[in-house]
């Protein structure tokens, strides 16, 4: 009787155990692709390659460029879930580098500088995926220009998500006055971690094992 009692015991508490959660990676790359700042992206193209090393099967990687309307598919420049076989993996981020590569090579200055709408398409990427872990690289100086008309004073959904700025390089204007740097800084990381989001800053690029 007691043994039959110890197993249904040791059942019960089985039962009990939820399932694991996804273990994969999720990291959506967003590239500022306005004004001056297009002559920084050759920065990120190796934080893209080291990215790429890091990843393993079944993560996924996505990179967007930030414009006028950022909140759109037809802004991501490339997009994979990397395949459990090493060999189609590599093959994989093979093609992925050389896509972004041919992209950097002729990428176009945006007009405006929609980051918000580059989040909420991260989120909405990196939710599909049913990522165990949520990182969004953000590649800016923060600076948001939107066109007249778009509404982007709205809530980005950040439970669970890691933000990375990377390379926030300084405006003149933040020379003039560096309190406009900190102030843009303490902005988005006040909404970062307001919609329960972590939130990092990295301009050392050649710190790039802290990324991942």
């Amino acid at each position: 009787m007691k043994r039959m009692l110890a197993i249904l015991g040791v059942g019960l508490v089985v039962g009990g155990c939820s399932e694991p959660g996804p273990r994969n990676t999720g990291v959506y790359l967003l590239l500022d692709t306005s004004g001056t700042y297009t002559a920084q992206l050759d920065k990120a193209e190796q934080i893209i390659n080291y990215t790429l090393t890091r990843l393993d099967g079944e993560d996924s990687f996505a990179v967007a460029r930030i414009d006028t309307g950022s909140f759109s598919e037809r802004d991501i420049v490339a997009k994979v879930t990397f395949d459990d076989r090493p060999s189609a993996a590599n093959g994989q981020k093979r093609a992925f580098s050389e896509t972004i590569h041919s992209f950097l090579g002729g990428v176009q200055p945006a007009s405006n500088t929609d980051i918000t709408g580059g989040m909420l398409q991260a989120v909405e990427f990196l939710n599909e995926k049913d990522s165990g872990r949520k990182t969004i690289f953000l590649f800016s100086d923060l600076e948001e220009d939107l066109q007249e008309g778009y509404v982007r004073d709205i809530p980005i959904p950040l439970d669970g998500f890691e933000v990375v700025a990377l390379n926030v390089t300084k405006l003149t204007s933040d020379n003039i006055d560096p309190r406009e740097y900190l102030d843009r800084l303490e902005m988005w990381r006040a909404r970062v971690e307001g919609e329960g989001g972590t939130w990092r800053v990295i301009n050392d690029l050649d710190r790039l094992e802290r990324l991942l």
